[in-house]
């Protein structure tokens, strides 16, 4: 908060539930201007909106899809005539020009970005449209900018950092242990086996929790099954009925329910303090999600239990969603257009040209700027550099970096299935995946009650592969130690993501040198 109201641009990391909102919420009372805080969920939206106006805070708005156009613009001229101090609104909308204007003129002295995780390529929810951030962040003069997010290792936050073009930044990471939180796996070969004893574990635990699984199908008939067993319990997924979703949120929230039943679509803000558990049913995509979702329980800092149903084979549908890749076609009629007029296209009217969603063409252009092909103006404008690369040429770049993108993603879905298998301490594999050390095995996992786990001990590695310590390898480039272990370490790659290294094998072939970021 201090740094915040000395004008400091500054990045915070902290668990889940440690307060975040507070962050910008109390400077934002001290400061003359409003506050814009970008946001990527409409839900998270409305619950922070709707916290504020629950306080005795200045007015708080919101302007998004969900509601009408008018109420938007009622929004946005309450905060330029100084009647509103927060402004909710999810980056998508900051592409509007007509938005960007009003937000411009509304002159805001602090510039929020929630989940920032999201402007990392490299992240776990990298959303393209918050690219656009660092643009818009100069067009506004370049307010304050603060940061937020729960999940970032220490290559995303450079990464951050620089997307967001933060001037000085000051960074602050308040580790990411949460020792209340009691972690175990269980695994399992047969679907029907592992079906069952979720059911029987969530219908054994005490208090309200959630249970998250891999598809809206899986929600339904996990809900069901409970409701069986005479648990208030509900499903929430992206197919439900909006009106639907609301009621079980609220339901949620008001302790009518034991348990909520969802896919990834529900949790991200929820403000519930006293959230007792929160089950897998299937293996989430990453480490980075997987934290995320289990931050939501025991806030109040009291026991919760965090339970891992998993098998091999639930592998397959993470995979499947970290196999895409863009259309080369696609590419190939954008940089065409691009490069044939010579001059500044709106986003638009390219979309219309090539017939493609916004959001796909946001994607486009996007690698391509990062492939050095194209340039996006501050009037959100595209064209074609005068001294970027012939047009094969850029969009063999453009599928280069969406490639790296693919091996990174692949990679984290290995380190998630290392964390369900691992014979050693769970706490520690979680934290050493973001960075951070653990010193001992913490006692409060199911693998030091059952007496398997091994300590980490960094001796063996020398001080040359300390955590965090930059390293160089021959063939996979740059990357950055994050945990190390009495025989290996892991390190996190720039170009291919996660990989987990022999300590013999480092030492006998010379592979691995220690190096500086560029």
């Amino acid at each position: 908060m201090r740094a915040v109201l000395a004008g400091r641009d500054t990045l915070v990391v902290m668990p889940t539930g440690a307060g975040k909102s507070a962050i910008y919420q109390v400077p934002a009372l001290l400061l003359e201007g409003p506050t814009v805080v970008v946001s990527p969920l409409i839900a998270l939206q409305r619950d922070q909106v709707a916290g504020l106006r629950r306080t005795d805070a200045p007015d708080a708005v919101a302007v998004n899809s969900a509601q009408g156009e008018r109420k938007s613009e009622a929004a946005l001229d309450a905060v330029v005539a100084g009647h509103a101090e927060f402004l909710f609104l999810s980056p998508e909308q900051l592409t509007n020009p007509d938005v960007l204007a009003q937000v411009k003129a509304a002159r805001p002295s602090l510039f929020v970005v929630d989940e920032a995780h999201c402007v990392s390529a490299w992240g776990h929810d990298f959303r393209p449209d918050y690219l656009r951030l660092g643009d818009v962040i100069e067009r506004l003069g370049h307010p304050t900018v603060l940061a937020l997010t729960a999940t970032a290792a220490p290559p995303i936050r450079e990464d951050i950092v620089a997307r967001l073009r933060m001037r000085r930044a000051n960074v602050l990471v308040r580790g990411f242990n949460r020792p209340n939180l009691r972690l175990a796996a269980r695994q399992f070969t047969g679907d029907e086996e592992k079906r069952r004893a979720v059911i029987e574990h969530v219908a054994a635990e005490p208090g309200c929790g959630l249970l998250y699984v891999a598809t809206r199908k899986d929600a339904e008939r996990y809900a069901s099954e409970l409701v069986a067993r005479g648990r208030r319990a509900a499903a929430y997924h992206a197919g439900a009925r909006k009106a639907e979703r609301e009621k079980v949120h609220e339901q949620f929230l008001a302790g009518d329910l034991d348990t909520v039943v969802a896919t990834s679509a529900f949790g991200m803000g929820i403000d519930k303090p006293d959230v007792r558990y929160v089950v897998h049913a299937a293996i989430p995509e990453s480490l980075d999600a997987y934290y995320q979702a289990i931050g939501r329980a025991g806030r109040d800092g009291e026991p919760a239990d965090i339970m891992l149903f998993y098998r091999a084979e639930d592998l397959a549908l993470p995979r499947f969603f970290a196999a895409g890749r863009p259309d080369e076609g696609s590419l190939f009629a954008v940089v065409r257009i691009l490069h044939d007029r010579r001059q500044p296209v709106p986003a638009g009217e390219l979309a219309e040209a090539t017939g493609l969603s916004a959001t796909k063409l946001t994607r486009l252009v996007n690698l391509l700027e990062q492939a050095g092909a194209v340039a996006v103006g501050k009037d959100g404008r595209i064209r074609y550099r005068a001294d970027g690369p012939a047009p094969a040429r850029a969009v063999d770049a453009a599928l280069e970096l969406a490639d790296a993108r693919q091996r990174v993603d692949r990679s984290r879905i290995e380190m998630i299935r290392g964390y369900a298998e691992t014979t050693g301490c769970r706490r520690q594999f979680l934290l050493g995946y973001f960075g951070e050390e653990l010193a001992r095995p913490c006692g409060n996992c199911d693998t030091c009650a059952a007496g398997t786990e091994p300590a980490v001990m960094e001796r063996a590695a020398g001080p040359r592969y300390r955590v965090n310590a930059q390293v160089e390898h021959e063939q996979w480039g740059p990357g950055v130690v994050m945990r190390v272990e009495d025989d290996r370490l892991t390190v996190l790659f720039d170009q291919v993501g996660y990989k987990t290294l022999s300590l013999d094998a480092i030492k006998a072939q010379s592979l691995l040198r220690p190096a500086k970021r560029r």
